[in-house]
């Protein structure tokens, strides 16, 4: 992997200098810190980065990193990563609207992100040179460990995603296996941006269209007899998902 030049937007400094360290230790170039939209900016003017990191929360900046991200994006096409403690769905469809090449959730194992940041920009260049947007297309190729090549994932197929730290599970319909790609959560999911696909949790995407049961902390989908677990606290914006017809009171029954 060649060395990348990195710019980091992170407005808390202790985070952003432990990115930079552990980046420079994988032999990437850290070109600048910044913290707001005009030091991003002028930091890009300056010296153009391969790859761009950016939380998306930033208490001294008036733009958040997705505002950020946009403005950039105006500028030049560079692959974003986005570093965010938010797995809200609102927030992420927003980031995905930018199409960022990787999305990881704090907290990040400092190990693995060298790792992520090297997979992001890959697969970024492989989808630029696509002839087919694979944002829009009904199938998608995902590599194989170890370079073998690239297996078909039908969208529709999809059961659910689990992420197990820096793999994705993958669940199809038909398939008694899971299938297991060597790429973060937050970056495949940004391909499945139909309404059907809801993230569930943080390490969680549910195709709604295979849901066939659904009970406090846990559902059940079509063709698997176990049950697949989430944060109960996540049970009411979960029913909203569904046209639930609910049991009559008493005088409503009358």
């Amino acid at each position: 992997m060649k060395s990348l030049r990195v710019l980091i937007i992170e407005d808390e400094l202790v985070t952003a200098h432990d990115i930079k360290e552990t980046l420079e230790k994988a032999g990437h170039m850290i070109i600048d810190i910044a913290r707001n939209l005009s030091a991003a900016l002028s930091s890009i003017r300056v010296n153009t980065p391969d790859i761009v990191l950016i939380d998306i929360h930033l208490e001294h900046s008036a733009e958040d990193g997705i505002d950020i991200a946009r403005r950039i994006l105006d500028i030049k096409t560079i692959p974003i990563i986005y570093l965010t403690g938010h797995s809200e769905q609102p927030t992420i469809v927003r980031a995905q609207q930018t199409r960022p090449a990787a999305y990881l959730l704090k907290p990040f194992r400092h190990k693995e992100l060298a790792i992520q940041v090297e997979l992001a920009y890959h697969n970024y260049q492989v989808s630029l040179a696509s002839s087919i947007d694979p944002f829009l297309s009904d199938s998608l190729y995902l590599p194989v460990d170890q370079g073998s090549g690239y297996v078909k994932v039908k969208k529709s197929d999809v059961l659910y995603l689990v992420a197990d730290r820096m793999y994705v599970e993958i669940y199809l319909a038909g398939k008694a296996q899971k299938s297991v790609f060597c790429m973060n959560l937050g970056y495949i999911a940004q391909f499945f941006t139909t309404p059907n696909f809801y993230h569930l949790s943080r390490s969680l995407v549910v195709n709604l269209d295979h849901v066939e049961r659904i009970e406090r902390g846990q559902f059940y989908v079509r063709g698997q007899e176990h049950s697949v677990p989430f944060p109960e606290a996540n049970h009411k914006l979960f029913l909203q998902q569904f046209a639930i017809v609910k049991t009559p009171s008493k005088r409503e029954s009358r």
